[in-house]
């Protein structure tokens, strides 16, 4: 995988079996939705959502980003507050 600019820490960067499945019904990658959380782009979020990750990244909460694949499919990306690990996910598998 290449290298994507971030702007926050991410950690370790991993993926549930779920979402690797989603991905791959859709043809897409995980990189493509990683390099829009890394940009702060935080996706499908509500604009309350997108100021709690705002604010989440100033005081060092969890991040949460939210986007849909080409197929409809809602994924998740994850960063913890710690900045350990960021996780993409399906919704039911958090």
């Amino acid at each position: 995988m290449t290298q994507i600019p971030s702007t926050f820490p991410v950690g370790r960067i991993v993926a549930t079996p779920g979402a690797l499945t989603a991905l791959q019904a859709a043809g897409q990658t995980p990189h493509e939705f990683l390099a829009r959380h890394l940009r702060k782009d935080w996706g499908d979020l509500s604009a309350e959502d997108w100021q709690e990750n705002e604010l989440s990244l100033r005081a060092g909460f969890r991040l949460l980003s939210v986007y849909h694949t080409k197929l409809g499919e809602k994924l998740w990306i994850t960063t913890e507050a710690d900045r350990l690990r960021s996780t993409v996910l399906l919704p039911n598998e958090y």
